[in-house]
C-alpha cells in the first residue's frame, strides 16, 4: 500500500478485523492524532516519527480496517485547446 503525502488519514473508531492484532505504542499515537482528518504530511510532524516508518503503520492500521486513507489524486489537466482557447479570450480583453 503507498500513501501520498496529501492522501488524508482519518481514524475509524472501529475494532481491529484480526483478534490476533495488537497496536504497539506507535500505532496509538497515529490513533490518537488522526481522531480527525488529517494530512499524512502534518500527521508525520505531529506524531514525529520517519515518513518511513508512518507509512508503514498505516499500512497495518489500514489492514485492520482501524484508519481510512483517502487518496488526493491529481485530477486530469484540462485539454491544452481549452487553455489556448481561454488564453486566446483572455489577450483580446
Amino acid at each position: 500500500m503507498s500513501f501520498g503525502l496529501i492522501d488524508v488519514v482519518v481514524a475509524t473508531g472501529e475494532r481491529p478485523s484480526s483478534e490476533y492484532f495488537r497496536p504497539g505504542p506507535e500505532h496509538r499515537r497515529i490513533l490518537s492524532a488522526c481522531y480527525r482528518p488529517v494530512p499524512l504530511v502534518d500527521l508525520t510532524s505531529e506524531i514525529d516519527l520517519p515518513l518511513g516508518v508512518v507509512r508503514v503503520l498505516l499500512g497495518d492500521l489500514a489492514h485492520e480496517g482501524l484508519v481510512r486513507v483517502v487518496s488526493a489524486q491529481r485530477q486530469q489537466l484540462p485539454d491544452q485547446r481549452l487553455l489556448r482557447m481561454v488564453l486566446d479570450g483572455l489577450q483580446s480583453l
